[in-house]
């Protein structure tokens, strides 16, 4: 009987050091997987931030302030745009609408330069195509447009992805006929405006200034 009871003890011994084993070691576990993933989201979070500086002074990010007459979008010129020599025309059509050109260049885009800009069109088939015709040696114009309401009336200025769908009074509906050669981007929302802004200009390369008919043309009242 004394040695029946002693197995028991035993056995219930054996239990309770199994799972005190087990709860000590798995406290400094959890410990190490939340400070790995602690220092994950830290790490990718500065990676972005050296990827897209999106800060100016104050508030304002690199695309301004949403909804706002200091809203800024991103505008490129194709290469079949430049090649046309259609540069002058489509940046009079946001010059005549009002808006306010802050930044300009011609460049050449590398294929690291153009991947990351069309990067959320990876997985179509037309995408290594369109990475080539960006980069094939024309040169592309790359702009930021700033004014209220930029973003959502660039795209109307510019029209529909489709130059076949486009209004007849868009830059696409009046001198695009084909989807693969439709001229003009123009970013389609806050957060794609502060990414390719940032993307494609350094701060210093965006002007601070007001048009002498900018009070005319933003004014509410």
């Amino acid at each position: 009987m004394f040695s029946s009871t002693l197995r028991t003890s035993a056995r219930m011994a054996s239990r309770a050091s199994v799972r005190a084993f087990t709860t000590a070691r798995a406290a400094p576990s959890t410990k190490v997987y939340t400070s790995l993933a602690a220092a994950g989201v830290v790490s990718f979070a500065a990676y972005q931030a050296a990827q897209y500086p999106v800060r100016l002074e104050g508030a304002k990010t690199i695309a301004g302030e949403k909804g706002t007459a200091s809203e800024r979008s991103f505008v490129m010129i194709k290469p079949d745009g430049v090649s046309r020599q259609l540069v002058g025309k489509i940046i009079s059509r946001f010059e005549e609408r009002g808006y306010k050109l802050v930044a300009i260049k011609s460049l050449t885009p590398s294929p690291a330069l153009a991947k990351e800009h069309y990067i959320d069109l990876a997985s179509r088939p037309f995408y290594a195509g369109l990475v080539k015709y960006i980069t094939s040696g024309t040169p592309v114009v790359a702009m930021v447009w700033e004014g209220k309401d930029i973003i959502r009336q660039g795209r109307r200025i510019v029209g529909a992805t489709n130059p076949l769908e486009s209004d007849p009074g868009s830059v696409r509906g009046q001198y695009a006929v084909s989807v693969g050669r439709n001229l003009i981007h123009a970013s389609d929302g806050f957060d794609s405006a502060t990414k390719e802004i940032g993307l494609w200009f350094d701060e210093a390369e965006l002007s601070e200034y007001e048009p002498i008919a900018w009070p005319w043309v933003m004014a509410d009242n």
